[in-house]
């Protein structure tokens, strides 16, 4: 009997009910069964295939991500038998530079995306607005944008979608990123896609 395949949703801050909602939808979208599991501790990691890292802080994540013993577990299994795709201040800490309030802040980024990141790159909060992206092997969609960043410039990752020459999703290998908030529209095909990767993820398992 085949284990279950489990996604797991970073819970320290965040966008967490959201995402949780979206992964059960686009698990019913492909007909698959997931059990979406609120992942905050070492032991909690250690039962998933992949994990969505969700918009938030990323100053305030990237402590609590070290803080509980997270870090160097992420580290040691991303990419590889666990798949990870991060959205807003997610993608921040997926990249592996970054500039504006970056170096005097307590930001230690994960780097499986060798890419510099622009923190405020579509300004604060009342910034904010929505747009129809054209996201490759998905199509058109509708994203959230929420004092987004965006990836100025990278090397070896797949170019998904890009606003006035900026990239707002990106993916290498099973690593997943978006600027914008799937998880805030009745879109489930970003989430969709990320479930692909988790079972490859899964697959990867001994």
């Amino acid at each position: 009997m085949s284990k279950p395949l489990r996604a797991g949703v970073l819970a320290v801050q965040g966008a967490v009910s959201e995402h949780a909602e979206a992964l059960h939808r686009a698990a019913e979208a492909t007909g698959r069964t997931v059990e979406v599991v609120t992942v905050r501790t070492p032991e909690d990691l250690a039962r998933v295939h992949g994990l969505v890292l969700p918009g938030g802080e990323s100053t305030t994540i990237s402590r609590l991500l070290r803080s509980t013993g997270l870090q160097a577990e992420v580290e040691r299994r991303g990419g590889h038998d666990l798949a990870l795709f991060g959205t807003c201040a997610g993608m921040i800490l997926l990249c592996g530079r970054a500039e504006h309030d970056v170096d005097d802040k307590d930001v230690h980024l994960l780097g499986f995306l060798d890419a510099l990141v622009d923190r405020n790159a579509f300004g604060r909060q009342r910034e904010s607005f929505e747009a129809v992206l054209d996201v490759a092997c998905v199509g058109a969609m509708p994203a959230v944008f929420i004092r987004a960043p965006a990836v100025l410039e990278q090397e070896g990752a797949d170019v998904l979608a890009t606003v006035d020459g900026r990239i707002v999703a990106l993916q290498r290998g099973r690593v997943l990123a978006t600027a914008f908030h799937p998880e805030l529209t009745p879109d489930t095909r970003m989430h969709e896609r990320f479930l692909d990767l988790v079972t490859e993820a899964a697959a990867s398992r001994t």
